[in-house]
């Protein structure tokens, strides 16, 4: 028979769940000037920086469009100096007998009327300056860039449709669901303290990637009973990609001095789970047990066993309770503390 010792030590309280990896900020690039596309400044697949150039579309039409603008307000204001002065001249009179009422009305009307025509080439001349300026399509997050949608010499259109999706990588979003069971106990730790969330893709095997539950939703989706919450982990170095499944550890509290015994302990019988305890005179001792959560290659007795108590691991097919069994030690590196419990005693 292989038997080992049951420990005590702090473990996590947890829920797991599948998620699904999303990107913090995705934005799509949509052209908002219509003309062919003279440059482009990035390649694909590449980091871009807020601010970087992307495309380049025709500026030409729009320079001749703002040199336009800027020659009608040249005019306009001259109209309304020489408004001004005519008015001068008849508010200005020695003798107001001298100048008609009409006149004066005239002259006056005039200068509002060109004030009004040199607001409106203002307003002209702004609206050239900047369709001129979304000639340059620039960046407006960091993050990468996807694959583009046009090539140099495409003509497009104003809002015709995305030139490029441009998704920031670093932090990164991790969506995931609980029942509406499981909603209580969410709450309830969310209200005492920052909730820990581990993540690790389904293709790894090495330590999770932690980060923290920012966002849970309003209400239970209907017909589901599950309820959305997400997770922010850092991502510098680009290990989670957005669409990638996830597997999702929400650490709710810590279990304080729980005792574990290896997974392959327990044993299933009709009236329940149960497990072999060796007493200090080699006899064994059926032992039924309520089993916790599993953390690792050990699972949390919540009653049954204490720590320190030997338990069989392996060889129970010949075990008789009340019969002496012959004991052959788990082997050291299987006696240690499992990582997910050590993790947990860190929360």
């Amino acid at each position: 028979m292989t038997v080992t010792t049951a420990k005590s030590q702090d473990v996590p309280l947890y829920i797991d769940a599948v998620g699904k990896i999303v990107a913090r900020e995705v934005v799509s690039i949509q052209p908002q000037v219509s003309g062919r596309i003279t440059q482009i400044h990035f390649v694909d697949g590449a980091d871009v920086k807020v601010g970087q150039m992307l495309f380049t579309v025709d500026p030409r039409p729009y320079q001749a469009q703002l040199n336009q603008a800027e020659a009608n307000l040249a005019q306009a204001e001259a109209t309304l100096g020489l408004a001004k002065v005519n008015f001068a001249r008849v508010e200005n009179v020695s003798d107001p007998r001298a100048v008609s009422r009409q006149d004066y009305d005239t002259k006056k009307s005039a200068v509002d009327s060109a004030d009004a025509q040199v607001k409106q080439n203002r307003a002209a001349v702004e609206n050239a300056r900047l369709n001129l300026e979304y000639c340059t399509i620039r960046a407006p997050i960091n993050g990468r860039a996807g694959q583009r949608a046009v090539d140099i010499g495409n003509v497009v259109a104003t809002n015709s449709g995305s030139l490029l999706v441009i998704q920031r990588l670093d932090p990164v979003y991790a969506d995931f669901t609980v029942t509406e069971n499981e909603l209580t106990a969410v709450q309830r730790n969310m209200a005492k303290r920052s909730l820990r969330v581990e993540v690790r893709l389904p293709d790894e095997i090495g330590d999770a990637r932690e980060g923290n539950l920012t966002f849970l939703d309003n209400s239970v989706q209907d017909g589901t009973g599950t309820v959305k919450l997400r997770a922010t982990l850092p991502n510098v170095d680009r290990r989670f990609w957005p669409g990638r499944f996830a597997k999702i550890r929400l650490v709710l509290d810590t279990l304080p001095d729980a005792v574990l015994v290896p997974a392959e302990a327990p044993q299933v019988s009709a009236k329940g789970s149960f497990v072999y305890v060796v007493k200090n005179d080699s006899s064994a001792e059926l032992r039924p047990v309520k089993l916790g959560q599993r953390q690792g290659e050990w699972v949390v007795v919540e009653n049954g066993v204490k720590a320190d108590e030997k338990v069989v691991v392996k060889g129970q097919l010949g075990v008789t309770p009340g019969g002496k069994v012959r004991i052959a030690e788990q082997p050291a590196e299987k006696q240690q503390a499992p990582a997910a419990a050590k993790a947990g005693a860190k929360s």
